[in-house]
């Protein structure tokens, strides 16, 4: 076939490659996923494509496609350490029986987990943080790899996917790959007899979607196949698809500003806004003075929140409630302005606070040694030169200290060899 293979990663949205995505979804049949599998591993995305599976209820028909194409491809699982023992054996006996090389286990990060969900019981409260932080957290960094990735969605399965194509252009500019979008539930069945793939163990027992196993329930008959899914809740998605219409969740954000753990990551938090409720609100950085108007309120919420410390606020009003907060912005407005500092080291050394404090605002390369002496762990980073500084690792470093900070360094001018023992 002639179309023109894809640029993978263009510095801004390229129209022709919006074109080429438009061709393709019209180069196939509705029912050859094995055709739009093959053509995007070959030809649009040689080597730069994975995939990602639930191994639930219908992997078996995908994941066999793959290994008619490709079995070296990456295959990636979300382990959120909240599956039935039966997905996990279903992972080994579908690896086994296809020949699958690369299938890799995703798990969320165990900080996140201690943090945000200590008792483990944050599916009930909070369903779409529990997917934040055990699904979409642990996948993006893996997605951003690659130039594409394939899905096993299909059109029948929610209204919301009732016009998925196969070939997708994501806010991002990547691809994701659709092939059973035409399916139905009988097709998929029909596959899977004429095949003989193994069932999932769960799935004669009424499970017909399956995820977790604390938000997957028996589907009765006559019920859509998915109703299963967080059940009683108002979800209909885990957070890591977002289509091209956006309709079944927010597009991933196409430059990540937040600097931590020596990379640039996306960042769940946001700013506070004047419509948030203080019952309701998730993932928004709190200002101290609506904190305290509004403190009962705030520590009754079980959604995980920060808090956004400006100059003039004395954080020492909020000492009581600071492990309350799953993080801590410290403003600063000005590059002069050095209140900022004064705050980091009164959360960090003298309240003992561990969680993440990050610096927002006039945030540049040479106040970043300076910041993290201070006990600033995260910024917020949106001038260019300081974004090339800290990818490279040329930041300016201090070694020689004339007002110390905390308990290892030394002043400049002082003999420690002769200092009494404490």
């Amino acid at each position: 076939m002639g179309l023109p293979k894809l640029a993978i990663t263009p510095a801004k949205p390229d129209k022709l490659r919006a074109l080429g995505v438009i061709a393709l979804n019209g180069m196939f049949d509705e029912m050859d996923a094995l055709g739009v599998l093959r053509y995007a591993i070959e030809e649009v995305l040689p080597g730069d494509i994975a995939i990602v599976s639930s191994f639930g209820a219908d992997s078996a028909v995908l994941l066999h496609l793959v290994s008619q194409v490709d079995r070296a491809l990456p295959v990636y699982f979300l382990e959120t350490g909240k599956h039935f023992a039966e997905t996990l054996a279903y992972v080994e006996t579908l690896r086994q029986r296809f020949g699958l090389t690369r299938v890799t286990a995703l798990h969320p990060d165990p900080a996140d987990v201690a943090r945000f969900d200590p008792d483990g019981q944050l599916w009930e409260r909070d369903p779409d943080s529990c997917c934040h932080i055990r699904k979409t957290e642990p996948l993006e960094p893996v997605t951003a790899q690659f130039g594409g990735w394939v899905t096993g969605r299909k059109r029948y399965q929610t209204a919301e996917r009732g016009v998925l194509p196969h070939f997708e252009l994501t806010s991002d500019d990547r691809i994701k790959i659709n092939p059973l979008a035409y399916f139905s539930d009988s097709d998929v069945n029909a596959y899977k007899a004429q095949h003989g793939l193994p069932e999932h163990p769960l799935y004669d027992k009424g499970y017909k979607s399956i995820g977790c196993a604390p938000c997957t329930s028996v589907v009765a008959a006559g019920e859509d196949p998915r109703a299963g899914r967080w059940r009683g809740f108002n979800k209909k998605e885990c957070g890591i698809h977002f289509d091209f219409n956006g309709a079944i969740a927010k597009p991933m954000i196409g430059q990540k500003n937040l600097w931590k753990d020596g990379a640039f990551t996306a960042d769940p938090f946001r700013a506070w806004a004047e419509t948030d409720s203080p019952e309701t609100a998730r993932y928004a950085h709190v200002p101290v003075d609506v904190f305290l108007r509004n403190r009962v309120a705030f520590l009754s919420n079980p959604h995980p929140i920060g808090l956004h410390v400006s100059p003039a606020d004395q954080v020492e009003q909020v000492e009581a409630d600071l492990l309350r907060f799953a993080s801590i912005a410290i403003a600063f407005p000005a590059f002069t302005d050095g209140r900022g500092y004064s705050t980091a080291r009164l959360l960090s050394e003298r309240f003992g606070y561990t969680g993440e404090i990050r610096a927002v605002g006039d945030v540049l390369a040479d106040q970043v040694p300076l910041m993290r002496r201070c006990g600033i762990t995260a910024f917020v980073v949106t001038h260019e030169p300081t974004r090339r500084a800290l990818e490279s690792g040329q930041l300016a470093t201090v070694n020689l200290f004339y007002q110390p900070v905390g308990t290892t360094e030394v002043p400049v001018g002082t003999r420690p060899f002769l200092r009494r023992a404490q």
